[in-house]
């Protein structure tokens, strides 16, 4: 039974915390870190970010930026986890604890690089490793159930710099009849709106996101959805032509050395995700390795050679891109800016180019920003937002019945 003691420490706390929070409210700026690891499990993303303001005045300086490998055995467990080649209560509980870990020390090391002491630290938004998103109602016990489950325990980094934890960010929009993605929009609309033109942010992290930003439009006219694959596919393929060697195809330059094979690029592009309308989101689940393995079947078939394949998959990014722009959008993109490791893939910014005559492609870095750090500030700034209880989705872009505070805080 618990005691008037335990009742009083109980309200004690909860009114320190209330306290705490208030004062962070009233600071002036606020340093923030923003965590990301995102769908390719290449590694961790850590932003540290000096935020001022909220909502439509938020104004933000990235002060820093990490990214942090994950070594190979623990990018082989993600993605088995993730693939579901494996399973299990005990492998999910090791890894949440191990990547929280991980996600502490990368905030260490931010703090070492940036020359700030943690205890400067007043805020992390972490939005931990997903495994697994399903955003369209399965068929469970008798139930239709959607979900999402991002890995990453935030006590880890509760300790390290004993500051608040924001994480867990899609559950409440999912919880609301969202999809719990894309979330980068609402961010995306409080740092590149323009009055004068309609933008495009294009994110090509292992999945595509693409943000629509009307010329002179609100937040309610912002609309957004996953375009399809960014590197999720040309990754996997380099992987396997390279028996392993490679990760990633560095600078496109495997892809550079193949030729698209138009036949294989039309059977690729009768993908039916391509068809469905937004809001839709997509990962792992739809481009992992089965996808992988029946479009090595039917390359076989044609007689593609390896580099012909990887080459035919690199275009097939761009032509996602260039299919959602012209089949989803009711407003056009003037100009689209391209981030997420993908912007730094000069093969794939060529073919992208080449599928978009008329709009200019452009990366973060001609704007004097930071591409592969995006989607870590993006989280800097949720985080910041769930301190002033503002709500962070785009019901648009998810499918939300309305809008809602995203995240969860640890303490």
């Amino acid at each position: 039974m618990i005691g008037l003691d335990e009742v009083r420490g109980a309200a004690q706390t909860l009114k320190e915390y209330k306290n705490g929070k208030r004062a962070l409210c009233r600071k002036e700026e606020r340093l923030v870190i923003g965590l990301m690891s995102g769908t390719s499990a290449d590694g961790i993303d850590a932003a540290l970010c000096r935020i001022r303001g909220s909502g439509l005045d938020t104004r933000v300086t990235q002060e820093a930026f990490l990214c942090t490998d994950f070594d190979t055995k623990v990018r082989e467990r993600i993605l088995s986890l993730a693939g579901g080649e494996i399973g299990g209560t005990r492998e999910l509980l090791l890894l949440s604890n191990l990547l929280g870990r991980l996600y502490a020390e990368s905030c260490i090391k931010l703090c070492q690089q940036a020359g700030v002491s943690p205890q400067e630290i007043d805020l992390v938004g972490s939005h931990g490793q997903t495994l697994w998103h399903q955003p369209a109602p399965a068929a469970y016990l008798g139930y239709e159930v959607t979900g999402t489950l991002q890995m990453g325990e935030p006590s880890y980094i509760n300790e390290a710099l004993g500051c608040p934890v924001i994480s867990d960010f899609r559950v409440r929009d999912m919880a609301a009849g969202g999809q719990g993605a894309p979330l980068v929009p609402y961010t995306e609309f409080l740092l590149y709106r323009d009055e004068n033109a309609s933008v495009g942010l294009q994110n090509i992290g292992g999945i595509g996101n693409l943000t629509v930003l009307p010329k002179g439009g609100t937040l309610a006219d912002t609309f957004a959805f996953d375009t399809g694959p960014g590197n999720m596919v040309m990754d996997q393929l380099t992987a396997r032509i390279t028996d392993g060697k490679l990760r990633f195809d560095a600078g496109g330059q495997l892809a550079a050395q193949g030729r698209v094979h138009p036949a294989l690029l039309n059977w690729m592009m009768q993908d039916p995700y391509l068809k469905q309308k937004p809001p839709k989101t997509s990962g792992r689940e739809r481009y992992g390795a089965p996808y992988v393995d029946a479009l090595q079947r039917e390359a076989e078939r044609l007689g593609v050679s390896p580099l012909d394949q990887l080459a035919t998959a690199t275009r097939f990014t761009a032509a996602c891109i260039r299919s959602a722009i012209e089949n989803d959008c009711s407003a056009k993109p003037e100009k689209l800016i391209v981030g997420g490791g993908g912007s730094l893939n000069p093969t794939l910014m060529r073919m992208l180019a080449d599928c978009l005559p008329g709009v200019r492609v452009m990366r973060n870095e001609d704007l004097g920003l930071d591409s592969n750090a995006k989607e870590a500030v993006a989280f800097a700034i949720l985080a910041n937002e769930y301190l002033f209880q503002h709500c962070g989705n785009v019901c648009r872009v998810t499918g939300a019945k309305h809008p809602v505070v995203l995240g969860k805080m640890s303490l």
